[in-house]
């Protein structure tokens, strides 16, 4: 299961639209290690002042790896946290995650890359 969804956000959910700030307390609560990642890479890039914040280290166990695929991999959830946190957000393999200025484009358009992608693969990495 990707979220713990309490009863009355389910309720809401059930009889109409669910508030943002509603769903992002639901994931913050459901996936804390990807939560604590992403508002960390948020706080570094904001700090910086940089296009770009991105992490290089693999997540501590499987069960903090399947929060990150999870919540990376949902298009509701990472739409979500990027609206929360006004940035655009961006995924290599099984941890490298980057938090983007919204308007940032150069950066952005190279982290995506197939290019990218490929130089970012290392062989410890390969059962991620």
């Amino acid at each position: 299961m990707s979220l713990t969804v309490p009863t009355d956000l389910l309720d809401q959910a059930r009889t109409g639209e669910v508030e943002d700030a509603a769903f992002v307390a639901c994931v913050r609560d459901s996936l804390p290690y990807a939560w604590s990642l992403i508002s960390g890479l948020v706080e570094q890039r904001d700090r910086s002042g940089a296009d770009f914040a991105d992490n290089e280290v693999p997540p501590p166990d499987e069960a903090a790896r399947g929060q990150l695929l999870r919540c990376l991999a949902s298009d509701a959830m990472r739409g979500a946290l990027e609206r929360h946190f006004g940035v655009r957000l961006a995924f290599q393999n099984c941890h490298r995650v980057a938090v983007f200025h919204p308007a940032a484009t150069g950066a952005f358009e190279e982290f995506v890359t197939p290019r990218a992608q490929i130089l970012n693969q290392k062989p410890e990495l390969v059962d991620c």
